[in-house]
């Protein structure tokens, strides 16, 4: 699946991923290949990207979506 991650600045990652683990508002939640749509809020936590770009970065809480094997975060800030 194509991850993006993005704060009001800057993309801080673009790239492929099998799978992404997020800080979610009532728990931690992992979205794989071929996940259904979502919409989910993020708390301040890390994203734990797997894959071959694979990584992980702390964002200050924000909102994710996916769909279509997209997955967007929109991150109040974001470090690697």
């Amino acid at each position: 699946m194509q991850l993006e991650i993005i704060t009001p600045d800057r993309k801080v990652f673009a790239g492929e991923a099998s799978s992404v683990r997020f800080p979610g508002l009532d728990g931690q939640f992992e979205v794989l290949d071929n996940h259904a749509p979502l919409i989910a809020a993020l708390a301040v936590g890390d994203v734990v990207v797997t894959g071959a770009g694979g990584g992980t970065f702390h964002i200050g809480g924000g909102t994710v979506e996916v769909l279509r094997n997209k997955v967007i975060v929109l991150a109040e800030s974001a470090s690697a």
